[in-house]
C-alpha cells in the first residue's frame, strides 16, 4: 500500500511495509496463530445473551463486528526487545515496552542484498561494500532495512528458510555504528535455522543464533517479516517508523511499519 498525504503544508508519500496477517498466513508458521471473527449478526445474539439487549435494539438487527486473535508475539511483521536475544551479560535486557522511541522513528536507508542465497550469510564487508555503491555514510540512530528479496514467498511453505541472514560481524559493525534498529525482509535476521542447526551439530556452536546473541552484549532490535522494500524509489532520503505495541514484560510486539519520503507541496 502506498499513500499520499497533504498535512500542515507537507506532502508526503508513505510505503507500507507490513505483512498481512490472516488465518490462510498460518499454515507455513513455525508459530501459528489464529483469528476468530465475530460479525454484526452474531454479536447482536451476544448482546442479548450478556445485557438482555437483542437484535431487536441494534439498527437493522446488526450488532458490531469484534475479533479474538491468539498469536505469537513473533508472528507477523514485528520489532524485537533486547530481551528477546537472552540475558543481558550486564544489566536488565529491554523488553518490547521498554525499548525507547527513540530506536523506532529515525531516517531510514536500505541495503540491496538480493544477490545473497539461501543461508549464504551477509559480512560485514558486504554491508560496507554496499553503503560505498550508493554512497551512504551510517549515522548514530539510522533504520537499516535489508532487502533480500524473500518477503515475495511470504506465504510458501518453508519461508522460514529462505533468506541469507546477517552474520554477527554485519550486525555488530552495524550497531556500533550507532543504529539501534535493523530490518528484514524475512523470517529472521540470522541465517535460516536448519543452516546454523546443522553447523552447531558438526561442531561450530558459536555461530548458532550469532546476531541476535550479539544483542546480549551490544543492545539493539530488529524488525522482522518486512515487505514491499522494491518499492521505495530511493536507498535513502526517507523516515522509518516502527513503533511496537506495548506488551508488558514482552519479547516482542507487533508493529505497523512505514517509510515516509517527503516531497515539496505542489
Amino acid at each position: 500500500m502506498i499513500e499520499t498525504i497533504e498535512t500542515a503544508g507537507r506532502r508526503l508519500t508513505v510505503y507500507d511495509l507490513s505483512q498481512r496477517l490472516g488465518n490462510a498466513t498460518s499454515r507455513f508458521e513455525p508459530n501459528p496463530h489464529e483469528i476468530v471473527y465475530v460479525d454484526s449478526d452474531q454479536s447482536a445474539a451476544l448482546t442479548g445473551r450478556l445485557f438482555g439487549i437483542g437484535p431487536e435494539y441494534w439498527p437493522d438487527g446488526k450488532g458490531y463486528c469484534i475479533e479474538t486473535v491468539r498469536m505469537s508475539t513473533h508472528a507477523g511483521t514485528h520489532v524485537d526487545a533486547p530481551h528477546h536475544y537472552g540475558p543481558a551479560r550486564s544489566g536488565q535486557a529491554r523488553t518490547i515496552d521498554q525499548v525507547p522511541l527513540r530506536w523506532c522513528f529515525a531516517d531510514g536507508v536500505r541495503l540491496d542484498m538480493r544477490t545473497h542465497g539461501r543461508g549464504d550469510g551477509i559480512t560485514r564487508a558486504h554491508v560496507e561494500a554496499e553503503l560505498d555503491r550508493i554512497g551512504y555514510r551510517l549515522k548514530p540512530y539510522d533504520i537499516v532495512l535489508v532487502w533480500t528479496g524473500t518477503s515475495q514467498h511470504f506465504e510458501t511453505a518453508g519461508y522460514d528458510n529462505m533468506h541469507p541472514g546477517l552474520r554477527r560481524d554485519a550486525t555488530e559493525f552495524l550497531v556500533d555504528q550507532g543504529v539501534r534498529l535493523i530490518g528484514i525482509d524475512a523470517w529472521g535476521l540470522d541465517r535460516p535455522f536448519d543452516v546454523m542447526v546443522a553447523e552447531a551439530k558438526a561442531g561450530d556452536a558459536s555461530q548458532l543464533w550469532e546476531s541476535h546473541v550479539l544483542g546480549r552484549d551490544k543492545e539493539y532490535s530488529q524488525i522482522e517479516k518486512l515487505c514491499h522494500l522494491d518499492r521505495l524509489p530511493r536507498p535513502f532520503g526517507f523516515t522509518v517508523i516502527a513503533l511496537p505495541v506495548k506488551l508488558d514484560r514482552a519479547s516482542a510486539g507487533w508493529s505497523r511499519v512505514v517509510a515516509v519520503f517527503e516531497a515539496p507541496p505542489p
